[in-house]
């Protein structure tokens, strides 16, 4: 059990690793303008809503990247069955997009690949993850 509680803190710890990583590469391509206040919703909403999707699209592939790194290292290390993993660190990306939406408005696209996309991310994680435990 112990084995599986680190497998599940470690797949989210990867999740959100590889999720600030990718974000960050992003970022780095497109700076955000000096003197922008992150707590003014309607000048971060203009801004989000100003930039390119090749700008804005980084965003998704960090929550899908993530997503699917977190749960192939969950399902890697745990003994669980793997949709427990892709349920957990699934369920953790989910979240900090919700929190993400909520408290910036981004465009309606995002939004929906990012949801569809760390599914179908969670969900090949754990195929691939999980595919070491049948051959056991």
């Amino acid at each position: 059990m112990g084995r599986n509680i680190g497998a599940g803190i470690a797949g989210v710890v990867v999740a959100g690793l590889l999720v600030w990583v990718v974000e960050m590469i992003g970022h780095s391509a497109n700076p955000m303008p000096e003197g922008l206040d992150y707590n003014d919703r309607e000048a971060m909403h203009a801004y989000i809503t100003s930039l390119p999707v090749w700008a804005l699209l980084p965003v998704v592939v960090a929550w899908i990247v993530g997503t699917f790194g977190g749960t192939l290292a969950a399902c890697r290390i745990g003994t669980a069955p793997a949709y427990i993993f892709a349920l957990l660190v699934g369920g953790f990306v989910l979240l900090g997009i919700g929190l993400n939406l909520a408290a910036f408005p981004h465009p309606t696209w995002m939004a929906i690949a990012g949801v569809i996309g760390t599914i179908a991310a969670a969900w090949l994680g754990m195929l691939l993850g999980g595919a070491k435990k049948e051959a056991v």
